[in-house]
């Protein structure tokens, strides 16, 4: 699909040099950029479902809500590698 899109000047120098330097073209640069734009989107969406309800109590450690939520992941990922004599 074709569309237009408005960049800075600045803006689009810098990504249309580091394109080239990667050795794609500007169209490649683009779509790769938009799509780990939507999917670091749909991992944030993801995490913000997945959060416990007590962890809203936790205000202070905001900022450690991420960290929170990648060790559950590791953990998580682990459990699910066990084989069926570790559970006995």
């Amino acid at each position: 699909m074709k569309t237009t899109v408005e960049l800075p000047d600045a803006t689009f120098r810098r990504a249309k040099v580091l394109a080239a330097s990667q050795g794609m073209t500007f169209k490649q640069f683009f779509t790769e950029a938009v799509e780990e734009r939507l999917r670091r989107y749909n991992r944030e969406a993801a995490d913000r479902e997945i959060e416990p309800p007590w962890m809203a109590g936790f205000g202070v450690l905001a900022d450690l809500s991420h960290e929170n939520r990648r060790i559950m992941r590791m953990i998580e990922e682990e459990f699910e590698t066990l084989d069926s004599e570790d559970l006995e």
